[in-house]
């Protein structure tokens, strides 16, 4: 009964910081481009506070 509820609160839920990170490093190019997007999430890109 709760099933299909619960399938459309999944699709409407906003991705968290950590996969909104994740994403972004995996669409790197290279080594360098990835050392480039740690970096940039070291320093805070995608969080808030």
């Amino acid at each position: 009964m709760f099933k299909p509820i619960k399938k459309i609160a999944r699709a409407l839920r906003a991705p968290t910081t950590e996969e909104r990170e994740m994403d972004y490093l995996n669409g790197s190019f290279d080594r360098i481009d990835l050392e480039y997007r740690q970096r940039q999430v070291d320093r805070g890109m995608f969080r808030t506070r």
